[in-house]
């Protein structure tokens, strides 16, 4: 099996915005990441309603779809079920260095935020941040509630780190993909991955 260089857990979860979590994929997998991926079911629902993508029913013909959508190598990314107790995420001794959770719906934010654990995302989440691990939460909502903020502020005092969905416009983007780009390239940032999909501050 192939030897990647980053592992990195990615939730997607049931907010508007799946684009940016199937954009993300894509990066992560480009840079030669291993990704563990979860997807929830309001996820797939969301992704069937904002993409041309229609996820299959069995979570193998899934990741079999999303291995050729994506180009993934052999071994490079493994598709967890939701309650998957036995996978490397749902446990500190073996869980990835960072999980990064894009979109980040406001349940789910509520869910971490009170260490439910009550699905894998969740659990996997709740691992980062006991192990003290980077959690990367991605919320996609407008307006926030009292309750969304508070739960932002809860997770960001427990060392998670928040990048709304809010992309900028100093890089003049011409297309939507260069409105994603703008968040996923935050996102790669903070993950310490090479990136060149969205110019930076200063930079031509």
């Amino acid at each position: 099996m192939a030897e990647f260089p980053h592992t990195i857990s990615l939730a997607i979860t049931g907010a508007s915005g799946a684009q940016y979590g199937l954009r993300l994929l894509q990066c992560l997998l480009a840079a030669d990441c291993r990704v563990y991926l979860m997807i929830s079911r309001a996820a797939e629902v969301v992704i069937a309603t904002e993409t041309h993508m229609t996820l299959p029913e069995e979570l193998e013909d899934q990741q079999a779809m999303l291995e050729a959508t994506y180009g993934a190598q052999p071994g490079q990314l493994t598709l967890l079920g939701r309650e998957d107790w036995f996978s490397p995420v749902a446990s500190g001794s073996s869980s990835p260095a960072k999980m990064v959770i894009c979109p980040a719906s406001g349940g789910t934010l509520s869910a971490i935020s009170c260490g439910a654990s009550n699905n894998l995302i969740e659990r996997a989440a709740d691992v980062a941040l006991k192990e003290r691990r980077p959690l990367i939460l991605v919320p996609r909502e407008a307006p926030y509630s009292e309750i969304h903020l508070e739960n932002m502020l809860k997770l960001t005092r427990l060392g998670a780190v928040v990048i709304p969905a809010s992309p900028g416009f100093y890089h003049q983007p011409r297309t939507i993909e260069d409105l994603v780009d703008f968040v996923v390239g935050r996102i790669l940032d903070q993950c310490q991955i090479p990136q060149d999909i969205m110019p930076r501050w200063g930079e031509e």
